[in-house]
């Protein structure tokens, strides 16, 4: 398939070969512990995953196109460890007002898909795509890939962060990046105190990632039982469940531009 990334098209080449109802789809990342067995960039290569397989799979059908990945967000929880950078607050906010404002002088369309592949920017983005299109017209909506419900669940305890749906990924998508000699000394963290603290819908904590009774060595779940071939259907399923979503934001092409 020729390629589908903005970064290797010419500045003639953009005007020809995008169109108003074309997509863009921007993968966000982070770089961030996520315990002794994944890398600092799971959530970057993962978002970046998830791009390419939705881009494979829907560019005939949508007319995707893959925006430069944005691999350091909102991490504040993980701050305690070395290597994880995060923006504050009004970093991300400056930065998605700047690329909404880009987007919408440099480029032919305005539909714009965001892959985010890490956790912790699900709030600041529900936010944020308030102000892209209010105040830059754009079309938007943010996918949360690794968040969707799965029917084959492997475990019921709380998989929030380094366990086992992210470690499978992982295992699917760069197995060479995973130190698999370092899962099995992470134990399994509590049920009650993780759904009390991250997962109760009626009150907010704020919380990190070093706190005993929620995490073990900075993972939330249990990679233990984690597999490629796992990781690999939760990918291909991704990939197809992102299809209605981006029929839905075609859809919503209109409503876009009479609230501009």
């Amino acid at each position: 398939m020729p390629s589908r990334l903005i970064g290797e098209l010419t500045f003639p080449e953009v005007a020809k070969r995008l169109r108003a109802s074309s997509i863009l789809c921007l993968p966000v990342g982070s770089t961030e512990q996520h315990g002794p067995h994944l890398p600092l960039n799971t959530d970057t290569v993962l978002a970046e995953e998830f791009t390419r397989r939705i881009v494979a799979r829907w560019s005939e059908t949508c007319d995707l196109w893959q925006l430069p990945t944005i691999s350091i967000s909102l991490a504040r929880e993980h701050e305690w460890a070395p290597g994880t950078l995060s923006l504050t607050v009004e970093g991300m906010t400056a930065l998605m007002r700047d690329l909404g404002r880009t987007i919408s002088r440099s480029l032919p369309t305005r539909n714009l898909a965001i892959v985010n592949g890490h956790g912790g920017n699900r709030g600041i983005l529900a936010a944020l795509i308030q102000d892209l299109r209010a105040d830059f017209g754009l079309n938007v909506c943010v996918m949360h890939p690794a968040g969707w419900p799965r029917s084959d669940s492997a475990t019921d305890l709380p998989d929030i962060h380094a366990g086992h749906d992210e470690t499978s990924m992982m295992l699917a998508a760069a197995p060479h990046l995973v130190r698999k000699d370092q899962i099995a000394a992470i134990k399994p963290t509590g049920n009650d105190a993780v759904r009390g603290i991250i997962l109760e819908s009626g009150v907010t904590w704020p919380w990190t990632t070093n706190e005993k009774r929620i995490a073990d060595q900075g993972v939330i779940g249990d990679p233990k039982n984690a597999s490629a071939e796992i990781g690999e259907r939760m990918l291909k399923d991704i990939a197809e469940k992102a299809g209605g979503i981006l029929k839905q934001l075609l859809d919503r092409q209109d409503l876009s531009r009479r609230s501009s």
